[in-house]
This record gives structure tokens, sequence and C-alpha cells, in this order.
């Protein structure tokens, strides 16, 4: 097999942080590791044929005797044998004029002379006589070669195979030039054959065993593929060192045309690079806004350049993520990793967050402890969830369901020793005392369960919504290259596009007509409105009990365990509420405005918006054609006729069913209608008499 160009391919960090190298992780949902589809048009086009497949007759007709070969295979793999060939007759007229097909366990081996060894092996012969065949002749046909099937019988004297056994003949495991490519790929990062075959499994979605090939095969391919492995490694070698040269010379480029643009590497001992960084200006501007919470990505890594990729995310006052910095890194020591921290600290002029979210670690873990001693570090908890079945699924089989749900409810405990005292229940529950997955878990308790982070400033970082934009922007960078450079191109577009996405400023009607929600949405963004408005509606669920010290006890109507301390300072204005919701998030809690109302406060203090969920902090300017969202008028309005259309037509089941009807409609509608950035918007008022 000749050594071809490679693309850049991209695939999930699979190594378990437990530090075992034979354990690896496949994050639930994870279904493809790479963004590379590796499915050949020959396996698909053998798979269709597959289903279409009769039984063979005496006279049917083939073009050749290879495609007369494919189909009887394919016959014989629906019908649990494999077949051969046998013998071919030839004559000086028509060449080869007679194929005989039979099945694999046709005929009796010969003896063979043993082996002048001390211990031979004795292997037992599939070989029991059958006489399944079929026997093809060709003939001419108008100056046209045609074979057609002289004898065909399907009689076999020994039992047939099941599919989940049949696949395993040796006619069937076949290794596709896709998958021959990438075992060269993973054998050349130093997988082992065992490792080489999970990472196939997971990339293409089949179960442990269901290759189209087993371990031996694999084992044997890079075996007798030593040659082409040595020059794929130079290939790789040379290829690595002439793109990291191009990233390099892009980056020196990117600097003269953008002031803001900032990169930093590294070199080894012969001058190549090893590490690079860089980032943005638009990046720069962003973190002087939104540095408070940053999100170190290092999930995926390069197998063709065997580099750590490290994407650093930071949330803007709209929910949305953005872009602040790029690494790619030679490997995943501590050393690595504090040089890409110590690297962005500096592109953010000496700025350190306040907090920082990551993966498990070690490494990075020691990096973050050395390089950024006053940040908080936490880890994902979505990252945690995710790696439960790879650890837990096999050894507890049915217990396992069980064990994840009581995991997640331990991990949003409020209470540090109610976390402690439930772990050792799950812990002797499932007999997981000795796992060292367990024992990883609780070396890392105090930065990942919500019952020690609570008091970390996350700033909405750990919604699935955030997450998910997350993924999609790593998606985006992650979609096949042919080069560095083309890759560092695509980070510079899906960067420049994040963080210049205009700001959507929507209307947000109140719902409640409290003086503090009309406050809080003159102040706050739409999307940390959304959130307060939230909290400013289940307040009116619960009830205040003042108690002593200028404390107040606030529960809820129903859920009478749901109880948490609210303390008032009211020389300062200051509210400080049990659940820490606040500390966690810079959104104020339903307990604390409940007090506030309580209080007879119209306003919610100013010190409790955060200039990061602040109008003022949108990072592009306002555009002053956007209908002001402080038309109480239209809200009035608004809220009147749904008001008077919702008690009209719950007269009847026909006006009901009229209504949802039309509403749709005019949802439908309205909802194709230009937005105000693609029309002139007049700058007269409302007219709302017109309504």
């Amino acid at each position: 097999m000749a050594a071809k160009p490679l693309n850049n391919i991209w695939i999930r960090r699979q190594q378990c942080p437990c530090g075992d190298w034979k354990c690896y992780i496949k994050a639930d949902g994870d279904d493809q590791a790479v963004y590379v589809s590796l499915t050949t048009k020959s396996e698909t086009a053998s798979s269709s044929s597959q289903d279409a497949v009769f039984t063979p007759y005496v006279g049917q007709i083939f073009k050749s005797d290879d495609e007369a070969f494919e189909y009887y295979s394919n016959f014989a793999r629906k019908n649990g044998f494999s077949i051969r060939k046998a013998r071919s007759t030839e004559s000086q007229n028509l060449g080869i004029y007679r194929r005989d097909f039979v099945c694999y366990r046709s005929g009796f081996n010969q003896p063979r002379k043993k082996a002048n060894v001390e211990h031979p092996r004795d292997r037992k012969s599939v070989r029991c006589g059958c006489d399944a065949k079929l026997y093809l002749t060709k003939e001419i046909v108008d100056g046209v070669a045609q074979w057609y099937v002289s004898q065909f019988s399907n009689v076999h004297n020994h039992e047939l195979l099941e599919d989940d056994q049949v696949r395993l003949l040796p006619a069937y495991r076949k290794i596709q030039e896709a998958d021959q490519e990438r075992i060269l790929l993973l054998s050349k990062a130093g997988f082992p054959v065992n490792r080489i075959v999970k990472v196939l499994e997971l990339e293409k979605g089949v179960q442990p065993g269901h290759l189209p090939f087993i371990e031996k095969d694999v084992r044997n391919f890079v075996r007798t593929c030593k040659k082409t492995v040595q020059e794929n490694d130079a290939l790789i070698t040379e290829k690595r060192e002439n793109d990291l040269f191009e990233l390099l010379e892009a980056c020196k480029a990117s600097q003269q045309k953008d002031e803001g643009f900032i990169y930093s590497f590294t070199t080894d001992d012969n001058g190549r690079v090893e590490n690079i960084a860089w980032s943005y200006g638009h990046s720069l501007r962003a973190y002087s806004f939104f540095g408070d919470v940053m999100t170190f990505d290092t999930t995926y890594r390069s197998i063709t350049y065997n580099m750590v990729l490290g994407v650093l995310f930071g949330i803007d006052n709209n929910g949305n993520a953005i872009f602040l910095g790029c690494v790619l890194l030679q490997d995943e020591t501590s050393q690595s990793f504090s040089w890409a921290l110590q690297s962005f600290v500096r592109f953010m002029r000496g700025k350190q967050p306040e907090t920082i979210v990551t993966d498990i670690d070690s490494g990075l873990r020691d990096a973050i402890a050395s390089e950024m001693p006053n940040t908080k570090h936490v880890i994902c908890l979505w990252q945690v969830l995710s790696k439960l079945s790879s650890w837990f699924s096999l050894p507890l089989g049915l217990q396992y369901p069980d064990f994840k749900s009581e995991f997640d409810m331990l991990c949003r405990l409020e209470n540090v020793e109610d976390f402690e005292h439930q772990w050792n229940h799950l812990v002797a529950r499932f007999g997981v005392g000795s796992d060292k997955h367990i024992a990883l878990l609780l070396s890392y308790r105090t930065s990942w369960p919500i019952s020690y982070t609570r008091n970390f400033f996350l700033a909405r970082t750990m919604t699935i919504e955030y997450w998910k934009l997350i993924e999609t922007f790593m998606k985006n960078i992650l979609s096949p290259q042919s080069s560095l450079l083309l890759f560092f191109e695509q980070v510079g577009l899906a960067s420049n596009f994040g963080n210049h996405n205009k700001e959507k400023r929507l209307y947000m009607p109140a719902k409640t007509c409290l003086p503090l929600e009309e406050h809080a949405r003159s102040v706050l963004t739409p999307y940390a409105f959304n959130v307060m408005q939230h909290e400013i509606m289940l307040s009116m669920q619960y009830a205040i009990t003042e108690m002593a010290n200028s404390s107040y006890l606030a529960r809820h109507y129903k859920k009478m365990e749901a109880e948490c301390l609210v303390i008032w300072i009211p020389e300062d204005e200051e509210v400080h509420c049990s659940c820490k919701e606040f500390e966690h998030s810079g959104i104020l809690c339903r307990h604390s405005i409940r007090m506030l109302v309580s209080k007879n406060y119209f306003q919610i203090p100013a010190k409790y918006f955060p200039l990061r969920w602040r109008l003022e902090s949108s990072l592009a300017p306002p555009d002053e054609s956007v209908i002001q969202s402080s038309s109480s008028e239209y809200s009035q309005v608004f809220h009147a006729l749904s008001g008077s259309l919702y008690s009209e037509s719950l007269i009847s089941k026909q006006r009901v069913n009229y209504v949802n009807r039309e509403l749709k409609k005019l949802l439908e509608n309205v909802q194709n209608m230009p937005t105000v950035d693609e029309i002139a918007v007049s700058s007269a008022p409302i007219n709302v008499r017109e309504l």
C-alpha cells in the first residue's frame, strides 16, 4: 500500500484521566468521535448488493466471472457459509472458459510434512468434503463473451452459521482501504492494537466485536505494513514540520494585518515548532468585558500531527460562547498546559479569570494551580456525567441505571455534609469503594459537585445551551482540512463571526407587572432579563417569615423542605441567600426577590445588576432602528387584547379550535416578515390606538 497525502484528522481524546493506558473513554452521545466520514463507497455498494441476492440457478448469466463470484459470495454470506475459488480450465481459443466456485469446507486437506520443530502446531482442518458448489462456463454470443451457471448445488454436510458468526469467517474479514489508513495513523500515534480496534468501533458506532474484521487481522496488517508505517512516519513528520512552519508564517502575516492579533510559540533543540498559541484583537476586547469566567476545552487532538488542541471560551451578556484563544500543544503534560496558560494571560495583558472551567485532567489541574493560583478551578459537571457509562456500565451491569440515577441526584445536592454522607452511602450500596474511577472523582470532589462549587461564580456556563454552542463551534473548526493552515483560517472565520454577531434586542413582555420587573427589563440584556424574570415569577410562590437579627426564612407554598435563609442588611441594602444563586450566576435568586418585594422595594439595588449582564456591556453597539422595549403603552394594549381573546375563546370548543388555528397562521406570517435589520424603520412612535 503506497503512502498517500493525509488529511488532518481530529478525534476526541480517549485516554482516561485515571492514568491507566488500557482505560479509554467514550462520552455519552459521542458515537462519532471524528468529523470525517470514513465509510467508503465500496462498503455501501456491498451492503446494498447483499440485500437483493437470490438463490443462483442453472442457466443464470453473468457478464464476467468476477461478477458471478461476488454474487455467489453475497449469497453464501446471507446463508451462513463462505466460498473459495477452486479449479479453472483454459483453452487456446477461449482462454479460461470454466470456473469452479465451491464451499469453503469443500474437499479434504492433504497431509503435510511435519516441520522439524519441538512442538509443531496441529490445527484441525475445517474441510469436510462439502459438495456445495457453483460451476461457470463461458460462451460467445454474437461476439460477446458471457458466463452462465452450468452446475449448482446448495447441499451442505455441515452446520451453517448464524449472521453474527459468519462475519468472522476469513473470507469476510476484509479491512477496507479507509480503515487501513486509519490503522496506520493510529499505529504511528502509538496506539496498541487493542486500542486501535476500540477506536474504530467508536468511530463506526458499532458494538464491541462487530467490526468487519477482528483484532488478529489488525495485528497481521500492522506487521506486514511495517515498511509502509515507516514511510508514513517520514511523510507525516515532514508534513507536520511544513504545516507548522506555514501556520507560523500565517500568524506573522495576521499580525501585520491586524495589530490586535497576537501569537506565541516554542521550538525544540533543532528549531522546529513545538507549541503555538494565538488570539485576536476582538477576543481581547471581549475578555475585557467578560473575562471573569473562562472555559478551556482540551477534549480534542489531531492524530495526524499528534497534537492536543485547546480552545478558550468566555460567555457574553447574551449567553453566547465567545472565542478567546486557541493553542496547539506537543503533549498533555503539566508543562505544556502551563505554557498555554502563561501565553493566554500574557495575551490578555496579565488579567486572570475569576473562574476557569475544564475537563478532568491532572496535568491541567497542576498547571492551573501553578499559573493561576487565585483562580477557582471547576470541573464541568457535564463532562463528568458523560464519562459514567464508560467507567461503570460494565462493572455494574444491570445496577448501572440505578447508580446513574443516584449519582445525578448526588451531584445536585446543595449541602457539603449531605454530599459526603450520600457519597459514602452510594459507594457502599454499589460496592465500588475500590474502583479507581471512584477514587479519581473523590480526589476532584471540591471541583465538580454543586455542593462544593455553588460559591464559585460561573455566569451561566453550566447550562446545556452554552455547551451546545461550544460543541457547534468545535464542529465548525474541526471539519476536514488538508493542512494546519486551513484549520487556522477556519478558526479565524468562526471566531470573527461569533464575536461580531450583533446582539438581538428583542422585546421582552412583562409577566408580573411588578415594578421590580420593569426596572430589571430596562437594565439587563434580554438573555439576562429572561433568567431574572423566571426568578421573579417563581418568587411569588414563596412565603417570607421574619426571624431574629434581620434574617428571613423563604418557604415554598408546596415544597416545605425547600427552605432558604435570607439575611438582609438594610444599611448597605445587601441581601444574602443560602442558595448562593447570585454568587453562582450573577442573577438575583427568587428568595431574595421575594424578600425585597416584602420590603416594598420597587427597584432592585444596582449592586445586584453586575456589569457583565447589563445592556451597556454589549460588544456590538445598539441598533438605533430597533423598536425600544420600554413601550409600556404597547405592552398594556397587547396584554389587554390577549386577555380578551383568551376569555372569549373559552366559551365554546369551536371558538378554541378556531383561535388556535388562526393564531398559528398569524405567528407563521409574523415570523416570515422581514426583521428590523432588513427594512427601514420609521422613527415615528407606534400608534397604539390602531392596534
